[in-house]
């Protein structure tokens, strides 16, 4: 039975790279997958999804207005292909109605959806998106990495500005590490400071 997965992890955690290699996985068995992100996210240009070890692939774009049930079904009619396995990246962005779309791909197609994204914005807060694949979702795993100031697992996004945090603002801010950290809990109410700004000093022993 296929199954609605949702995989979250803080900002630089390879999560663009595992879709990457599960589609690769996917595909050197023959197996055909769709590919989908956010057309929220721009950074590397709209339906790509880039990852930063440098790995990129082309994705399907999710508009505000896009039905992913719908463009999946006729992308298998018009192309006469089965699809193994749906793959989304940066899924925080989706909306309600996109991850009752997602649910609705499982259920009534038995098509395996594997979700990737966010899972809380830079003031702690849930995605849309998030929320509903936290949800809806069979199963959640964690996509770990380790926090920017020590060797603590970050569970947190700082949104960074001419090098001093930020707390305040709109949800969304497009950016990479120029504008994000992956923190622990500690530092990203007590980062470490230096003349006001953020001060980073690597092997501190923390």
């Amino acid at each position: 039975m296929a199954q609605l997965f949702f995989r979250y992890g803080a900002m630089n955690s390879g999560k663009s790279f595992e879709i990457i290699k599960v589609a690769h996985n996917y595909e050197e068995q023959n197996k055909h997958v769709l590919v989908y992100t956010s057309a929220v996210d721009n950074r590397a240009g709209v339906g790509n999804v880039s990852s930063r070890v440098g790995e990129e692939r082309l994705a399907r774009a999710i508009a505000t207005e896009t039905d992913v049930y719908e463009d999946l079904t006729t992308y298998m009619r018009e192309n006469d292909q089965k699809i193994y396995c749906v793959l989304i990246d940066e899924a925080q962005f989706l909306s309600k109605d996109h991850i009752y779309q997602l649910a609705r791909i499982v259920d009534e197609l038995d098509i395996p959806v594997m979700a990737f994204g966010l899972k809380n914005d830079f003031l702690n807060n849930l995605f849309e998106g998030s929320k509903y694949l936290l949800l809806l979702a069979d199963k959640i795993e964690e996509v770990k990495t380790i926090c920017w100031f020590c060797a603590k697992k970050a569970i947190m996004n700082m949104r960074v500005a001419d090098g001093k945090p930020v707390y305040e603002g709109e949800q969304v801010q497009i950016g990479g590490n120029e504008a994000y950290y992956p923190v622990c809990r500690k530092h990203y109410h007590h980062p470490p400071l230096k003349d006001g700004k953020i001060y980073i000093e690597r092997n501190n022993g923390e």
